[in-house]
Protein backbone atom coordinates (compact mmCIF):
# COMPACT_ATOMS: atom_id res chain seq x y z
CA UNK A 1 0.00 0.00 0.00
CA UNK A 2 2.40 2.44 0.86
CA UNK A 3 4.73 1.69 -2.81
CA UNK A 4 1.56 4.06 -4.50
CA UNK A 5 2.81 6.92 -2.07
CA UNK A 6 5.64 8.76 -2.99
CA UNK A 7 8.14 9.56 -0.59
CA UNK A 8 7.51 13.83 -0.56
CA UNK A 9 3.99 12.44 0.42
CA UNK A 10 5.37 9.89 3.65
CA UNK A 11 7.37 12.62 4.62
CA UNK A 12 4.82 15.71 4.86
CA UNK A 13 2.69 12.84 6.61
CA UNK A 14 5.48 12.38 9.11
CA UNK A 15 5.89 15.98 9.70
CA UNK A 16 2.47 16.83 10.42
CA UNK A 17 2.37 14.03 12.65
CA UNK A 18 5.17 15.74 14.14
CA UNK A 19 3.96 18.98 14.63
CA UNK A 20 0.56 18.01 15.82
CA UNK A 21 2.29 15.83 19.00
CA UNK A 22 4.38 18.69 19.87
CA UNK A 23 1.17 20.92 19.59
CA UNK A 24 -0.84 18.46 21.84
CA UNK A 25 2.62 18.44 24.41
CA UNK A 26 3.26 22.41 24.17
CA UNK A 27 -0.97 22.45 24.98
CA UNK A 28 -1.01 20.09 27.70
CA UNK A 29 2.14 22.01 29.21
CA UNK A 30 0.23 25.40 29.08
CA UNK A 31 -3.10 24.17 30.49
CA UNK A 32 -1.32 22.48 33.17
CA UNK A 33 1.27 25.82 34.10
CA UNK A 34 -2.27 27.79 34.21
CA UNK A 35 -4.37 26.11 36.14
CA UNK A 36 -4.51 27.16 39.93
CA UNK A 37 -2.62 25.15 42.70
CA UNK A 38 -5.57 22.82 44.98
CA UNK A 39 -5.82 25.04 47.45
CA UNK A 40 -6.46 28.47 45.36
CA UNK A 41 -9.16 25.91 43.41
CA UNK A 42 -10.99 24.81 46.63
CA UNK A 43 -11.08 27.74 48.42
CA UNK A 44 -12.64 29.58 44.68
CA UNK A 45 -15.17 27.24 44.20
CA UNK A 46 -16.13 27.65 48.37
CA UNK A 47 -16.87 31.13 49.67
CA UNK A 48 -14.63 33.28 48.17
CA UNK A 49 -15.48 34.81 44.62
CA UNK A 50 -13.13 33.73 41.43
CA UNK A 51 -10.03 35.82 40.54
CA UNK A 52 -9.90 37.06 37.18
CA UNK A 53 -7.80 35.76 34.36
CA UNK A 54 -4.40 36.37 35.39
CA UNK A 55 -3.32 37.48 31.64
CA UNK A 56 -5.99 40.44 32.01
CA UNK A 57 -5.51 43.59 34.62
CA UNK A 58 -7.99 43.71 36.78
CA UNK A 59 -10.43 47.09 35.91
CA UNK A 60 -9.79 50.26 38.16
CA UNK A 61 -12.65 52.44 38.02
CA UNK A 62 -14.09 53.70 34.88
CA UNK A 63 -12.20 55.40 32.33
CA UNK A 64 -11.88 59.16 33.32
CA UNK A 65 -13.34 59.95 30.06
CA UNK A 66 -17.05 58.03 31.33
CA UNK A 67 -16.71 59.61 34.81
CA UNK A 68 -18.88 62.92 35.30
CA UNK A 69 -20.09 64.22 38.49
CA UNK A 70 -23.82 65.16 38.00
CA UNK A 71 -25.51 68.44 39.64
CA UNK A 72 -28.24 67.83 41.79
CA UNK A 73 -30.76 68.52 39.51
CA UNK A 74 -29.33 65.90 36.95
CA UNK A 75 -29.43 63.38 39.14
CA UNK A 76 -33.07 64.42 39.83
CA UNK A 77 -33.83 64.17 36.52
CA UNK A 78 -32.23 60.84 36.22
CA UNK A 79 -34.41 59.44 38.82
CA UNK A 80 -37.25 60.63 37.06
CA UNK A 81 -36.19 58.90 34.23
CA UNK A 82 -35.51 56.10 36.26
CA UNK A 83 -39.09 55.71 37.92
CA UNK A 84 -40.81 56.60 34.70
CA UNK A 85 -39.26 53.33 32.70
CA UNK A 86 -39.84 51.53 35.86
CA UNK A 87 -43.21 52.59 35.59
CA UNK A 88 -43.66 51.02 31.87
CA UNK A 89 -42.25 47.56 32.60
CA UNK A 90 -44.34 46.74 35.66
Amino acid sequence: MLQDVSIVQQIGVAALAVATVAWAVGLVRVMRRERPDVETWRQAQGLQSLQGLRALPGQQGPPRAEAVELTADERAAFAGLVRQFGKRHS
